[in-house]
């Protein structure tokens, strides 16, 4: 059972109103012109960089918690480092390619390197890929338990906390709402690790009240696990979030050197809260839901006030990417969509175009969220079917030696997704084959998309030679 002080209310709407007024009062001045709306006009310095990118990186903190709470360190083992990894051969192999094309999206390059068809197919993927519902959701479930609200209530609540000021101050409004939430989550959790340290000891407590396996980096998986996850973090290539915050960054180096500062905070942060995890584990060993791990042992350890504070860390974590993942959703229906289908282009116009786009995609976000109560179940589907088709298309519209011809990367994205969302369907009939039904559907994905994507390499070869 969860239960609050006035101050914890209070602490949570000064943190709301903070939020907002930071968004509003920053954006003020953000203009029609499509750069200045929709990239800050490509001025994003280093600080606000780093900021924006570590606050948005990090959505689903219950889900941490759950993960963390299942398995220990196996969590940062899979869930953190391959990503540190490729977003370091991110930040030197494409920060300073993708700053230098002056872009808005990634569709945007893949419509000149592979055409009007890749680029609107690439377009209907981003959009899915970064649809805010799954953060949503998790923002209504907070709301939900701290206010009481219903869950149509909590939605439209949490729409409105994230959604607001980007209307008129567009991308320049999100860095700045960011950068205060940044802030937040960190203190948050820097809280509540002292608190658990403070009452229950370090890590001699940790080894005595944690069950085996807990405190092992690969914990009791397979090897076959855990490479499944590395090869999901591929998904870094071509991450919108990245490839939005590489095209606002005042230069090149800002965009190179940001990514890979922001790596060193993503450690950090991922020792705070998994360090808070592995607390939740030990002190509430008997949890029926994981997924409130956090929440509950915030109501086991910290004082009224400090749990405040603490909630809004855990906001702050999802709102901070939520309002990230409707600019990007927005921009993706404004720019890659309405704007791209007018005969008559005007970029003076992207503006409103994205403002309709927020506004659907909020619209959609509730729906989704709404009719599938399910975080997990969300990204699940959503990654399986559309990471494989992305993956190598982004990759190779930056370096021509792997660039294939337009027709067969098209027939690569749609063979990458659908292969995968048909193995998700027909895995179930596997289910006493020990070694099929092991095999994720992401996985069949990428093999299906590597391997006509080396074909048409090889196809280019030869006819380059023959």
């Amino acid at each position: 059972m969860v239960s609050f002080k006035p101050i914890d209310f209070e602490v949570i709407v000064f943190f709301f109103l903070a939020v907002l007024g930071f968004g509003f009062y920053f954006g003020r001045k953000t203009t029609s012109e499509a750069a200045d709306y929709l990239l800050s006009g490509r001025n994003v310095g280093l600080f606000l960089f780093v900021l924006t990118t570590v606050s948005s990186w990090y959505g689903g903190i219950l889900g941490v918690g759950e993960f963390t709470y299942r398995y220990g360190l196996l969590s940062w083992f899979t869930q953190g480092i391959p990503y540190y990894i490729f977003a370091i051969l991110f930040a030197i192999f494409f920060a300073k390619k993708v700053r230098k094309a002056e872009l808005y999206t990634i569709p945007d390059k893949l419509s000149i390197i592979y055409g009007k068809e890749v680029g609107l197919l690439a377009s209907v993927f981003v959009f899915v890929l970064v649809s805010p519902a799954p953060y949503l959701l998790m923002t209504a479930n907070l709301i939900s338990l701290m206010f009481g609200t219903g869950t149509i209530i909590s939605l439209i609540l949490g729409l409105i906390l994230s959604i607001s000021y980007l209307m008129n101050g567009g991308f320049k409004a999100n860095i700045y709402a960011d950068a205060i939430q940044f802030f937040v989550m960190f203190g948050g959790f820097v809280i509540a690790l002292f608190f658990a340290y403070h009452n229950y000891g370090g890590i001699n407590y940790l080894r005595n009240s944690l069950p085996p396996g807990h405190l092992q980096l690969t914990g009791n998986v397979s090897a076959t696990y855990i490479v499944v996850w590395y090869l999901i973090a591929l998904w870094t290539f071509a991450d919108p979030g990245f490839h939005q915050r590489s095209y606002a960054a005042k230069s090149g180096n800002v965009a190179m050197y940001g990514i890979i500062i922001s790596v060193l905070f993503f450690a950090l942060f991922d020792f705070l809260t998994t360090s808070t995890g592995l607390y939740a584990r030990a002190i509430l060993p008997n949890l029926s839901s994981p997924t409130l791990s956090y929440p509950l042992l915030a109501e086991k350890i910290l004082k009224p006030g400090w749990k405040g504070i603490f909630y809004a860390a855990m906001f702050a974590t999802i709102m901070s990417t939520l309002n990230s993942f409707y600019f990007l959703s927005g921009t993706t229906i404004g720019r890659d969509f309405i704007y791209k289908l007018k005969k008559n282009k005007d970029e003076k116009n992207l503006k409103y175009y994205t403002v309709y786009g927020l506004i659907i995609s909020g619209v959609l976000s509730i729906a989704l969220a709404f009719y599938i109560p399910s975080v997990i179940e969300i990204w699940y589907i959503v990654g399986s079917v559309c990471i494989p088709a992305m993956i190598l298309p982004v990759i190779s519209s930056y370096y021509t030696r792997i660039k294939i011809n337009s027709r067969i990367i098209l027939i690569e994205m749609i063979a990458a997704s659908f292969s995968s969302l048909a193995w998700n369907f027909v895995r179930d009939y596997f289910s006493t084959n020990k070694i099929l039904s092991e095999v994720e559907p992401m996985l069949i994905g990428l093999a299906v998309g590597a391997v006509i994507h080396a074909a048409g390499i090889i196809l280019k070869k030869n006819v380059s030679y023959g």
